[in-house]
């Protein structure tokens, strides 16, 4: 394909299949239909030479011609915006930031990080997309990811924000119906409320084969927030992050000078994305909030 001049409209296109990762979703943001979309990305590749988007089971993800392609666009993007406002010079901490995270990582660590930044910065917006999952930054549309356990990845910069304490809680409850352990043998004679062992994807996270290993399922889930509610229902013994358990008066730590598991949190930014202002304040916001509660992570306050 010979490169020509792109339009501005068809990068703005390519930068909301970037953030969306599918055409039906960027078809949403930009007011037009699946084929419009479709049509558009092909006569910006016919404009450049070349690929910008390659189709994966994960959706769409944009090629190393793409990501150039969408820096551009940002640039655009940016320019437009400034134009809407008057000619004032504009926040560049502005725009849409979408990252990753585990469930207990983004309500207690993102939400509060994302609700100081904004306070400075009105005109950005941050999609939490909340997992427990393997990093990979070549997710579609992913600017940022939090993951627990060392990332085994080459893309983007790494960065290790800290650590976090597991520990074994019941409710006073469940210990004045069923007796509170005094040992590693009574406390595997009880029932565990955990993740759901065949879809646990995070190899950091199988702490109870090793921990525990007689005890068997109460109620597992894939939402840490759903195991501390049903150990406050009195389903079973939890392990449980301390800083989502800690502050419920009903649940009681058990044996916790047996029972102390820690683990990483790590955070990975794509490599493009940290060229641009608002990724880059959002990690730092990340990586500051994180510091300010790692007495609460370390179950210590």
């Amino acid at each position: 394909m010979d490169a020509t001049t792109p339009r501005a409209d068809d990068l703005l296109m390519l930068l909301a299949v970037a953030r969306t990762g599918t055409y039906s979703a960027a078809a949403q943001v930009r007011g037009v239909d699946h084929t419009t979309v479709a049509r558009r990305i092909a006569a910006l590749e016919d404009a450049l030479g070349g690929r910008v988007v390659a189709q994966s089971g994960r959706g769409w993800e944009l090629t190393a011609l793409g990501r150039h392609a969408s820096e551009t666009a940002g640039r655009i993007e940016a320019a437009l915006s400034q134009l809407a406002a008057g000619g004032e010079e504009p926040d560049p901490v502005a725009g849409v930031v979408r990252m990753s995270a585990t469930d207990g990582f983004s309500a207690f660590i993102a939400a509060p990080a994302i609700a100081r930044l904004r306070q400075r910065h009105p005109e950005l917006t941050v999609e939490i997309v909340a997992a427990q999952r393997r990093a990979a930054l070549h997710r579609p549309g992913l600017d940022l990811e939090v993951v627990v356990g060392q990332p085994q990845t080459s893309r983007g910069t790494t960065l290790e924000l800290g650590s976090y304490t597991l520990g074994m809680y019941a409710s006073r409850a469940y210990l004045a119906a069923h007796g509170s352990p005094r040992d590693m043998d009574e406390l595997q004679q009880h029932r565990l409320v955990y993740f759901v062992d065949a879809m646990l994807q995070v190899e950091a996270l199988d702490l109870p084969r090793r921990v525990v290993p007689r005890m068997r399922d109460g109620v597992t889930s894939t939402n840490v927030l759903v195991q501390v509610e049903a150990t406050r229902a009195g389903t079973g013994i939890g392990m449980l992050p301390c800083f989502a358990a800690d502050r419920h008066d009903d649940l009681v730590r058990l044996l916790p000078e047996l029972v102390t598991e820690r683990l990483p949190y790590w955070m990975i930014v794509r490599a493009d994305a940290m060229r641009i202002p608002a990724v880059a304040a959002l990690a730092d916001a990340l990586r500051e909030q994180t510091a300010l509660s790692r007495a609460m992570l370390d179950g210590v306050g």
